[in-house]
């Protein structure tokens, strides 16, 4: 039971610290369709602009039941939106539906790689859900991949600090 009380604090600080940090969305997401090309050139991708804007806002505005909703509508719009899709699989993390979260991330994946916006999101993910040492090992590969990503390095000093407060608070 003790145990459990550190964790629980541990991520209780990393919950309040999320808000700040957290997932990527917007101007690193948008970076994924740019690497490819597609957005400017494909009209599938507009007929998604406006949902996928506005699942960006609510994201932004801490609705993540309004920003699933939204980046649902990109998605089914177009398939093809890796953008959406991970603005999907992040608004499913807040949501703690874990399990189509996973589903969004490897929708994206098959489209983009395994890019540096999806490695630090899946990281956040398995922070979420307490698996420490897979959210180090994927913000670690997405840190080797853009080592001057802002977010990327906010998210492993809040792992970091994580770990501190375990240590502070032996179970």
């Amino acid at each position: 039971m003790r145990r459990n009380r550190g964790w629980a604090r541990a991520i209780g600080l990393i919950c309040c610290v999320s808000l700040l940090a957290g997932c990527q969305l917007a101007t690193q997401e948008q970076r994924l369709l740019a690497e490819s090309g597609e957005r400017a050139h494909d009209p599938e991708f507009h007929a998604s602009d406006d949902a996928l804007k506005a699942g960006q806002v609510h994201f932004r505005n801490g609705d993540w039941g309004l920003a699933e909703e939204n980046f649902r509508q990109a998605v089914e719009l177009a398939p093809r939106d890796a953008e959406a899709w991970v603005g999907l699989a992040a608004s499913y993390d807040r949501l703690r539906r874990f399990d189509l979260a996973d589903r969004a991330y490897g929708n994206a994946i098959q489209l983009v790689g395994h890019n540096p916006v999806i490695l630090n999101n899946l990281g956040y993910s398995n922070l979420l859900r307490g698996n420490i040492q897979e959210a180090r090992r994927n913000f670690l590969l997405a840190y080797e991949k853009d080592p001057a990503n802002p977010y990327i390095m906010n998210n492993l000093e809040l792992l970091d600090e994580s770990g501190k407060a375990i240590k502070r608070h032996p179970t």
